[in-house]
C-alpha cells in the first residue's frame, strides 16, 4: 500500500515537472553576450502578435565554417522562439529545391572546399524565408562584401544575423510611416541605375519622386509639399541648381528635414573612357558650393586617387577570335575600410568608390563625424586633366601617393542656420533663419548607389559584375537612411560584438592523428585504471 508521504512526494515530483516545462530561463554566461537578444529586438519580439514562419535553408552536408554559421542561426532562432511563441522556424535541405529557389531569387553559392586534403565543390544556400500572412521577405545568412578570408566573411556574418533576422521580420510586419523624396529634374540619376538602393529602401519606407520645377511658379506649394517628408535623397545632379531651388532645399533643412547627398563635382564620362581609352575629366558646376560652405563643408574640385583601389578588366590581347582580359589596379576607384567607430560602418566590409572629390570642413557649430576616407596611401589630381587607362601599365611613382587620407564622406549633425540668414530671399515665406535640430550625409561620390546592368536588367547594389567581387555599398547607404530618420532599433543591432573562437585548421588537420589517439585512449585507460582499482579493492575487501 502506497503511504501517504510517498503520494506527496509525487505530487510534488509531478509539480516541478510541470513548471519547468512552463517556465523557461535562460543565463547567457558568455564575455560578449554572444547568446543575448537586445534591446531593439527584445522590443520588436514584445510587440509581435502575428504568427511568423522561417524557412531555413543553410543545412545538409555543409563545409565546415557554414555549419558553424548553419548552428549559429539555430542557436538564434531558438532563443528567439523562446521569446515569443508566434515564431515558429524550421531548416529544410535545400538539394530537392534547387531550382525553385533559384527562382524566388535565391542565389547559391558554389564553393571550392578542401578538407582533409581533398578538394570538393558545395552548392549551398544560405537563405532563409520570414513570411507573415501574404508578406514575405528574404534573408541573406551570408554577407556578401569583399572581406579578407572566408573565416571573416563567416565571423561577420554570424555578428550580423540578428540584424538580419530582425530586419525580415520588420518588413514582414512593419507599416510603412516614413517618407522619401527622390529628387528629380536637376540630371539626377535614372532609376534603372539605382534600382537595387530604391528597392532596398522600398522594403521599409514609402519612396516618391519630387522635383523642383515648380519652384519657379508656385514656390510656397513646392516647399510645403517637400516638407511632407522626412528625408531627401540627391543623387548624381548634373545641371545647376537655382538660387530659389537651394533656397526651397535650405528651409527645408532648417525646418529640420534630412538629407542624404551624393554628388560629382568632377565630369568624368566613364562609358567614352571605356571606349576611347583617353577622356578628359573637368570641372561640374552644381551651385552648391555656398550652400554646402554655410554648413562647414566644401568638396574639392579634384579626383582623388587612392593604391588601395578596386579592379578593372583589360584587353591585353587575342587568343584565336577571343579577346583575352586582365585585371589591374585602378586609383580611380578607390577602396575604402569604413570607419567601425560610428553604428554606420559597423559590421560592414569595404565601400567602393569612383572618381571621387574630397571634402574639406570648416569650422561651425554643426558636428562632424567622418565615415567614409581613402587610405594614407593617396593623392589628388587636378583638373581640367586627361584620364587615361594606358596609365595603368606605366609604372606608378608610388612615392607621389603621399598626401595622406582624405576626407570623402561625413556626416553633419546639429542645429542647421539658413544660408540665406543674411541675404535676399528669392522669394517669400515663413523664413526660418536657426533652424531645428537636424541631419545629413554628404558623399564626394555620385556613383556610390549605382548597380551594374547586366543584360539590360540592374544587379545587386555592391556586386561588380567584371569580376563578382562584392562591396557594402548598399550595407552602408541602407545603414545611413535608417540612421538619418531615427530608425534607432535596427541601427543599434549593428553594434553588437561577437568574438568567434576559430579552430586554426592547418594545425588541426597536421595533429588529426594526435588527438585521435588521445581521445580513443585515454578514455580506456582511464576505465582500465579504475578496473583494476576496483578490482583490488574488492579483492581486499571481500
Amino acid at each position: 500500500m502506497i503511504k501517504k508521504k510517498h503520494l506527496i512526494l509525487l505530487a510534488l515530483f509531478g509539480l516541478t515537472q510541470f513548471l519547468i516545462h512552463q517556465i523557461s530561463y535562460r543565463w547567457d554566461f558568455t564575455k560578449d553576450q554572444k547568446y543575448s537578444i537586445s534591446t531593439p529586438t527584445q522590443q520588436l519580439l514584445k510587440n509581435l502578435n502575428k504568427d511568423i514562419y522561417i524557412n531555413v535553408y543553410l543545412t545538409g552536408d555543409l563545409p565546415f565554417d557554414f555549419e558553424r554559421l548553419s548552428k549559429e542561426t539555430n542557436y538564434f532562432l531558438k532563443e528567439i522562439t523562446s521569446k515569443n511563441q508566434h515564431i515558429h522556424y524550421r531548416f529544410i535541405d535545400p538539394k530537392n529545391n534547387q531550382e525553385k529557389l533559384i527562382k524566388q531569387g535565391l542565389t547559391p553559392s558554389r564553393l571550392t572546399v578542401q578538407e582533409d586534403g581533398k578538394v570538393s565543390e558545395s552548392i549551398i544556400f544560405p537563405w532563409a524565408i520570414v513570411k507573415c500572412g501574404k508578406n514575405t521577405t528574404a534573408v541573406n545568412l551570408l554577407k556578401n562584401s569583399s572581406f579578407n578570408n572566408e573565416n571573416t566573411q563567416i565571423e561577420n556574418s554570424i555578428q550580423n544575423l540578428e540584424f538580419a533576422f530582425a530586419s525580415g521580420i520588420q518588413k514582414v510586419t512593419a507599416h510603412k510611416k516614413q517618407k522619401i523624396a527622390i529628387l528629380k529634374g536637376n540630371g539626377e540619376l535614372e532609376d534603372i541605375y539605382q534600382y537595387d538602393f530604391l528597392k532596398t529602401l522600398g522594403e521599409n519606407y514609402f519612396l516618391a519622386p519630387f522635383t523642383l520645377d515648380s519652384v519657379t511658379k508656385q514656390p510656397q506649394k513646392t516647399l510645403k509639399q517637400l516638407q511632407d517628408f522626412d528625408l531627401l535623397i540627391i543623387s548624381k545632379p548634373t545641371e545647376a541648381f537655382t538660387e530659389a531651388e537651394k533656397f526651397t532645399l535650405d528651409q527645408f533643412t532648417t525646418n529640420g528635414g534630412k538629407s542624404l547627398w551624393m554628388l560629382d563635382m568632377v565630369h568624368t564620362p566613364k562609358d567614352s573612357l571605356m571606349q576611347n581609352g583617353k577622356v578628359l575629366a573637368y570641372q561640374r558646376d552644381l551651385n552648391l558650393t555656398d550652400y554646402l560652405f554655410n554648413y562647414g563643408i566644401r568638396i574639392q574640385k579634384h579626383l582623388v586617387r587612392d593604391l588601395y583601389a578596386a579592379k578593372i578588366p583589360l584587353a591585353v590581347g587575342n587568343v584565336g577570335n577571343k579577346t583575352q582580359f586582365d585585371e589591374f589596379l585602378w586609383d580611380y576607384y578607390p577602396v575604402i575600410k569604413t570607419n567601425n567607430k560610428h553604428v554606420i560602418n559597423k559590421n560592414i566590409g569595404d565601400v567602393k568608390l569612383e572618381f571621387t572629390n574630397s571634402i574639406d570642413t570648416l569650422n561651425t557649430n554643426i558636428h562632424k563625424t567622418i565615415l567614409l576616407q581613402s587610405s594614407t596611401f593617396s593623392k589628388t589630381t587636378a583638373v581640367p586633366n586627361y584620364v587615361e587607362l594606358a596609365s595603368i601599365a606605366q609604372s606608378s611613382d608610388v612615392t607621389s601617393f603621399n598626401s595622406g587620407s582624405k576626407i570623402l564622406g561625413i556626416l553633419l549633425e546639429g542645429h542647421f542656420s539658413s544660408a540665406y540668414k543674411n541675404r535676399i530671399k528669392p522669394y517669400k515665406n515663413n523664413f526660418i533663419s536657426n533652424g531645428h535640430q537636424g541631419k545629413m550625409v554628404v558623399i564626394a561620390d555620385g556613383d556610390i548607389s549605382t548597380n551594374h546592368i547586366s543584360k539590360g536588367k540592374p544587379l545587386e547594389l555592391g556586386l561588380d559584375k567584371w569580376n563578382n567581387m562584392y562591396y557594402a555599398n548598399k550595407e552602408f547607404l541602407i545603414n545611413t537612411i535608417h540612421y538619418l530618420l531615427n530608425d534607432s532599433g535596427l541601427i543599434q543591432l549593428r553594434a553588437k560584438q561577437i568574438t568567434l573562437d576559430t579552430i586554426n585548421q592547418p594545425k588541426a588537420l597536421q595533429e588529426k592523428t594526435k588527438w585521435q589517439l588521445i581521445n580513443t585512449l585515454i578514455p580506456l585507460v582511464m576505465v582500465a585504471v579504475f578496473g583494476v582499482l576496483i578490482f583490488y579493492y574488492r579483492k581486499s575487501k571481500y
